[in-house]
């Protein structure tokens, strides 16, 4: 048995961008499971935009990491020592860790995964919390219809690109917006959306116009600042926009910048019967057996794809989260450590 377990704590609240320093590597002794609990060995680590969020002492949806406290993250881990009548050493399962390589767990919000169904990884990304983040928010809230137009921005992004997809799948006309090149060819080319515009380019507006001329009727909100600028004008009457995400301000310190445009925003809420819905994906838990089933299915048949960015090495956690808020990273990102 290992006899040391590295964990990465916060160490200060970031004011703007995080940075390393924000950060402190601590080695601990590998806990020995009591009556009822299971070891385990952490073998890939989620990093996602709401870390950001539990960083920061600000009043939020859920409380904040403590300040000497182990990151909080998703987790694919392995069960190492058991003491759990329901979980065997070797056991393969879903858990809610953290940023170390060992953890105890009562069995309360593990979920056994099967390696051969899918790639163990994926439970962290198209068919974990991203991925029902797109799938629970869209149809719950956006409901697109036949021939209706659908927007996402970070389209390459698990969230993103799955939301697209899944557009496609109901018939929508899917419209991505992400950044670069590159990011962009996977949206159009990889995950099938009929269209794609670079938030970088001079004219990203005027592309989005042209990309959408019957307007939107489906905005998926998970960025905000110049891109919900562009979409904005773009809505049609009865449009749906899904809130799961504002990556766009999540470094922002003291008051947002330019004029107050609240009261344009509340009057075409009103003219234009908007449906403006912010949720967290756990207000769904009720559709996880359904999402299971009908995104395994659609892998299966091709209709979903997904990407994955993997970074080796817990230490290398920050910086690659630190990326990750930048627009860095090239799919999921996950951390593998073991």
């Amino acid at each position: 048995m290992p006899d040391r377990n590295l964990r990465i704590v916060l160490a200060s609240r970031p004011v703007g961008p995080p940075s390393p320093d924000n950060f402190r590597i601590e080695q601990a002794p590998v806990p020995s499971p009591g009556e009822g609990q299971v070891l385990l060995k952490i073998l890939y680590l989620s990093l996602d935009p709401y870390m950001r969020g539990r960083m920061s002492a600000a009043k939020s949806y859920a409380a904040p990491v403590e300040i000497g406290q182990v990151m909080e993250g998703g987790t694919v881990a392995e069960v190492l020592e058991s003491r759990h009548p329901g979980y065997s050493p070797g056991d393969l399962v879903l858990s809610h860790s953290g940023w170390q390589t060992h953890a105890l767990s009562d069995g309360a919000g593990l979920r056994k995964l099967d390696p051969a169904q899918a790639p163990v990884t994926t439970a962290l990304g198209v068919l974990g919390m991203p991925g029902f983040t797109a799938y629970a928010g869209l149809l719950t809230i956006g409901q697109p219809k036949p021939g209706e137009t659908v927007v996402v921005a970070a389209a390459s992004g698990p969230v993103g690109a799955t939301v697209g997809q899944i557009a496609k799948i109901k018939g929508a006309r899917a419209v991505g917006i992400a950044g670069g090149p590159e990011k962009c060819a996977l949206v159009r080319d990889a995950f099938g959306f009929d269209a794609v515009i670079d938030h970088r380019s001079p004219t990203f507006a005027e592309e989005l116009r042209a990309a959408c001329p019957d307007g939107i009727d489906v905005y998926f909100e998970n960025v905000g600042g110049k891109v919900w600028e562009a979409v904005f004008p773009l809505l049609n009457p009865f449009a749906r926009i899904p809130v799961c995400g504002l990556i766009a301000q999540y470094n922002a310190t003291g008051p947002f910048e330019g004029p107050d445009r609240l009261p344009v925003l509340m009057r075409d809420v009103l003219t234009k019967s908007l449906t403006i819905r912010g949720f967290i994906q756990r207000e769904f838990q009720a559709q996880r057996p359904a999402f299971y089933r009908e995104m395994a299915q659609w892998i299966a048949e091709g209709r979903v794809r997904y990407k994955e960015d993997i970074v080796l090495g817990l230490e290398n956690a920050p910086e690659a989260f630190i990326g990750l808020l930048e627009g860095r990273n090239f799919g999921k990102l996950i951390v593998q450590i073991a």
